[in-house]
């Protein structure tokens, strides 16, 4: 067979490679597999996490604020971390919002957002001073009871599900019918009934989808989600001090996939913010809350390859991890049709493609599968595959009890 090496993918081509072996956070993967003292493993790089910061930072208009959104990945050592970098972070439940309170980020810049708050759970946030993002009729009169009960005043932000759809996107959270938000034309009457309530009003928060790679559909959401708060500020209790515009920043998880270029879309949103913002809501801080474009691109998983086997002619690296550790890598996370993330054996990175395998994990079902005929180096017993793209929604989006293997370790270097 005659010896192959595609382009590297950009999220492999991110990480150095010394001595044929990849390198997080400087240190060698195998000796950082030695350190961690198994296999499998989920492991964040400071570095790129601290470079895709400076990224944003300087193609966004400074005047808009940015917030991390935990539910891409909660690990406290990941969330400490971006606590000095961002401007806020943006939880969707009581364990995420301990976990932002637990860093130096002041409460008065973490809202709490999600359908199906419990009054437990809007006891704490208002406790803990917070901003909670109203997704219905009915959490607004539970958020007001609670702030009743206990003599505190939140600060609130209508969630609006939009009357219009974002097309190229992920994973459509607006348009149409939703369990997010109150509906935009059902806005102005909740709002009327906001007004009466003794809560702090401070502004929207407005989002249609994720995982977006087009900069020109995502500025005329960006367009579209400002025009609709402007339109619906005339019936707001209070002057709009709080737009939070979402983010849907996709990642290249796919071989065809093309980087989004964030120059044109920043030049775009400063127009818009130093323009209609300004001018019809002169008070508002622009907030855009990303969750996967921060980190998703700094994390890999790591499984260490434990059989190598031939059937018929194909050839199987079965591994120690699998999908339930990383579900979206098998695909079952929401791809209509499957594709491989970018997978590379860690310690082999100087070996020619020479061979086309799969790599599967060890549980009892045939969706249990990390790459599917993938050209790699030849991989042995004991090699450290590594699925990149892993940084965000990987161990707590995954089903970890599933079939009741040990939950993999989670490191930051």
């Amino acid at each position: 067979m005659t010896s192959a090496n595609p382009p590297l993918h950009p999220a492999i081509a991110a990480f150095p490679i010394r001595h044929g072996c990849l390198e997080v956070g400087g240190i060698p993967l195998t000796r950082l597999a030695e350190r961690v003292g198994q296999t499998p493993f989920f492991a964040y790089d400071r570095r790129l996490l601290s470079e895709r910061i400076g990224h944003l930072r300087r193609h966004l208009p400074p005047s808009v604020a940015l917030h991390y959104a935990i539910k891409a990945n909660p690990m406290p050592a990941v969330v400490q971390h971006l606590a000095g970098l961002v401007d806020g972070f943006d939880v969707a439940s009581v364990a995420e919002m301990k976990t932002a309170l637990d860093t130096p980020m002041a409460a008065g810049r973490v809202s709490f957002a999600g359908p199906g708050k419990t009054t437990q759970e809007i006891d704490q946030a208002i406790a803990a001073d917070i901003t909670i993002e109203l997704e219905s009729v009915t959490e607004m009169a539970r958020v007001a009871a609670s702030a009743e009960r206990s003599g505190h005043r939140p600060r609130v932000a209508l969630r609006v599900n939009p009357d219009f759809e974002i097309k190229g996107s992920g994973m459509r959270m607006g348009g149409g019918s939703q369990q997010f938000g109150v509906d935009a034309e059902q806005a102005p009457a909740v709002l009327r009934e906001l007004g009466r309530l003794d809560l702090d009003f401070v502004g929207f928060h407005i989002f249609g989808g994720s995982q977006n790679l087009r900069g020109d559909i995502l500025q005329a959401a960006q367009e579209r989600i400002v025009g609709l708060a402007i339109s619906l500020a005339q019936h707001a209790p209070a002057p709009v001090r709080h737009l939070n515009i979402g983010g849907g920043f996709g990642i290249p998880y796919f071989a065809k996939d093309v980087p989004l270029d964030l120059a044109p879309l920043g030049e775009a949103l400063e127009c818009l913010v130093d323009g209609p913002v300004r001018s019809a809501l002169p008070q508002a801080q622009v907030v855009l809350e990303l969750g996967r474009y921060i980190v998703g691109e700094a994390g890999i998983y790591v499984t260490r390859v434990i059989d190598r086997k031939v059937s018929r002619g194909e050839v199987f690296l079965v591994t120690d991890g699998g999908l339930h550790h990383q579900l979206a890598a098998s695909g079952n996370f929401g791809q209509v049709i499957r594709r491989n993330y970018p997978v590379a054996i860690g310690n082999r990175m100087d070996k020619d493609a020479v061979e086309t395998a799969s790599v599967v994990g060890c549980l009892c079902t045939p969706l249990d599968l990390l790459a599917d005929k993938l050209l790699l180096p030849r991989a042995e017993i004991g090699d450290l595959v590594v699925v990149f793209q892993s940084g965000a929604y990987g161990l707590t989006a995954s089903p970890i009890n599933f079939l009741s293997h040990p939950v993999p370790l989670e490191v930051m270097v």
